[in-house]
């Protein structure tokens, strides 16, 4: 298990912002923590996880021309401007 920095990168690439400071908000215990902070697996893709209550956060998967993204357990996002 790695924490959220882990995936920094690759995020930063989607997203053009620092993410390792962005907030996300788990829709299963309403906990708020910095992407940095959070749980990472790293398997067929990466798994992001609530540090809180393992929640399911996020999943990113690259295959070199593309990346799926998905975060069914976010209730929020908040990344700087």
């Amino acid at each position: 298990m790695l924490d959220g920095n882990a995936v920094a990168g690759l995020l930063q690439e989607v997203f053009a912002v620092e993410m390792t400071a962005a907030i996300g908000t788990c829709a299963g215990c309403g906990a708020s923590e910095p992407v940095g902070a959070v749980h990472v697996y790293r398997g067929a893709g990466i798994v992001l996880r609530c540090p809180h209550c393992d929640n399911l956060l996020a999943k990113v998967v690259k295959d070199g021309t593309r990346v799926w993204l998905s975060f069914p357990g976010l209730q929020t996002l908040a990344v700087a401007a």
